[in-house]
């Protein structure tokens, strides 16, 4: 019986094997030219650590053109290789805190779903509009002011910061409208009218041109720096206007929100069309939206998209609709399950943020546009009354029946990344 023996090459150590060579290699090392010294000089350490990078990468080392065995294969090399692809890693998913990360108590928050009491400036100051007065609270350095503008002259309906804070909007329920300098808490200019309705909302077109929605529907645009502060009014709602919010993108279209008994209207307004040569200073609806079965007071602008509106029905709706303001269409509309006080979109992601009244008193993020709960938390211990989010973004604060106003941090705040230069992650280059 015949035993197998496993078959060795046998090799000589005189005698190249010519499987085990690279050819491809042994052309290149023999044809490529010499590089010539510099005048004698030395080459820089930058030079030098470049091509050792080349040799690793892509030359792997050889220095040899004949091979006289098989060698095993190296292991892996912890350098990246230039032809290696990208795997893009898996995000991992965001946690939402369960608790606020901070509570204010105030306790003259007036009990009214159609004022709008809460407003974050972009000098991260929070204002919030009190029943004789406005209680400052700065985000920096968690200092407090409390500022009292004018006595007699009925609770505060609406608190909004101009773009650049220079000066802050006050309506009264007597129908004055008062602007104020946070740093001396005077009022410096103003306007009163007792033959005009209370104002329920506000919205700065500029830092001049101040948008007024009033509980009899009007809705006027004034220009602070003339004398006749009239421009034009807004022709269209038929009972109070309890929103109002300018296009961040844009900065030509206006949204409003209404208490209009029979319609529950949403009307689209565009400031750049012509007006009519009879009515100069009238301007009429782009879009009507109707569907609406409540009051509609949750209103926002899409930050990332210029056309897409998102409104909030009351407390016999209970839904979340998508707008596609260029030509009205409804995208999408979803049952929130309760009514919706508020809402307002991440500044920086697809994320919608709503906030929620009976019966569960919740805050829901979502993801648009799949609109799939990212989280629901419980928030107060009643329905939300107004929104603001921080200009830094991440933070949220809600004001609320419950005399308290809570700051969640819901949204992702950007990273700021530095760009990378070029083999940044070889020290021996730098």
């Amino acid at each position: 019986m015949s035993s197998s023996r496993s078959r060795r090459v046998e090799y000589d150590r005189f005698i190249p094997f010519r499987s085990a060579m690279d050819m491809d290699y042994a052309r290149f090392a023999l044809t490529r030219p010499s590089r010539p010294k510099r005048d004698g000089s030395r080459e820089s350490p930058s030079s030098v650590a470049y091509q050792k990078l080349l040799d690793d990468c892509i030359l792997k080392n050889r220095s040899r053109i004949l091979a006289f065995k098989t060698v095993p294969e190296a292991p892996a090399s912890k350098l990246p290789q230039f032809d290696e692809p990208i795997r893009p890693q898996k995000k991992q998913q965001r946690r939402i805190p369960k608790e606020p990360e901070r509570v204010l108590v105030i306790h003259v928050l007036l009990d009214d779903n159609v004022l709008n009491l809460l407003d974050w400036g972009s000098n991260n100051v929070l204002a919030i509009g009190l029943e004789d007065a406005v209680y400052l609270w700065d985000a920096a350095n968690e200092s407090t002011k409390l500022l009292q503008p004018v006595e007699d002259r009925g609770p505060i309906t609406c608190v909004r910061w101009s773009p650049d804070c220079a000066v802050l909007a006050v309506a009264f329920g007597n129908s004055d409208l008062a602007l104020i300098d946070p740093a001396t808490g005077h009022v410096v200019d103003g306007m009163e009218d007792e033959n005009q309705a209370p104002v329920l909302s506000l919205a700065w077109r500029s830092n001049s041109i101040l948008t007024v929605g009033r509980f009899d529907s009007t809705v006027i645009d004034y220009d602070f720096r003339k004398d006749d502060m009239f421009i034009c009014f807004y022709n269209g709602h038929r009972r109070g206007v309890c929103s109002l919010k300018w296009s961040l993108l844009s900065g030509q279209y206006l949204a409003s929100g209404g208490q209009d008994k029979l319609d529950k209207l949403v009307h689209r307004w565009d400031a750049g069309m012509p007006v009519s040569r009879h009515h100069p200073r009238q301007r009429q609806w782009l879009h009507r939206i109707s569907s609406h079965t409540s009051i509609v007071k949750a209103v926002d602008w899409c930050p990332t998209r210029s056309n897409l509106l998102a409104s909030g029905g009351g407390c016999n709706d209970h839904c979340v609709k998508f707008w596609n303001t260029v030509n009205g269409a409804c995208l999408n509309s979803i049952d929130a399950g309760s009514e919706v006080c508020a809402l307002l979109w991440d500044k920086n992601k697809s994320d919608l943020l709503t906030f929620h009244g009976l019966s569960n008193n919740q805050l829901t993020l979502w993801n648009y546009p799949s609109m799939t709960r990212v989280a629901e938390v419980s928030s107060h211990s009643s329905r939300v009354l107004s929104l603001a989010g921080s200009p830094l973004g991440g933070i949220v604060a809600s004001a609320a029946v419950d005399e308290t106003v809570r700051f969640w941090n819901i949204f992702e705040t950007p990273k700021i990344i530095k760009p990378e230069l070029p083999f940044a992650q070889f020290n021996v280059i730098r």
